[in-house]
């Protein structure tokens, strides 16, 4: 793919024009989901305590005020998540990510891998990085230009599918939500 090809497509991510469909097992999910709603794309801000010392203001910007943007690559390293998530039983356990705004779980990593696999793969991208099989279809969905959205209308992150398959390339301030039943409504 030539440099032109690859900063064409990066550039229109989120812009809901046509764009490519991905075949099973991804859900895809129309403009719809990101339609105005009463605290950007979404119902309500994120909540007061996020996970992993992550920033509130940059997690309300990049999940309901954004379409196209990310948290700084790397982030994600600069938080207690590495460390906080390998204490969970030598870090080979799964680990469940919620939704920063709703507090549904989006994604359950690491599957089929250990943790270090998911963690090389996520600092070598910049982002946390996830594979289908780690992905809670009943919540998360892909517009057709690759962006990863909860049903929700929090922008999570996008699909840059690579020679494994689908990878999504997600912000952790977008994930870093208490479970539902504890979360702030």
């Amino acid at each position: 793919m030539g440099l032109g090809k690859f900063l064409t497509g990066l550039l229109s991510f989120g812009d809901g024009g046509g764009g490519k469909e991905y075949g099973p097992p991804v859900v895809m999910g129309d403009e719809s989901i990101m339609r105005p709603k009463a605290h950007g794309t979404s119902e309500t801000a994120v909540q007061s305590d996020l996970r992993w010392g992550c920033d509130n203001s940059l997690a309300d910007r990049i999940c309901n005020f954004n379409r196209h943007w990310a948290e700084r690559s790397g982030y994600f390293l600069q938080t207690s998540f590495v460390k906080e998530a390998s204490l969970v039983e030598g870090g080979n356990d799964e680990i469940t990510f919620f939704d920063s705004n709703t507090g549904k779980p989006l994604f359950n990593a690491p599957r089929e891998r250990t943790f270090q696999e998911f963690l090389s793969e996520s600092k070598a991208h910049g982002w946390p990085s996830f594979r289908d099989d780690e992905v809670v279809w009943e919540n998360v969905r892909i517009l057709p230009g690759g962006e990863t959205v909860s049903v929700d209308g929090t922008h999570l992150g996008h699909n840059l599918p690579d020679s494994k398959g689908n990878r999504y390339c997600i912000n952790l301030v977008s994930v870093a939500g208490q479970p539902e039943k504890s979360a702030n409504k």
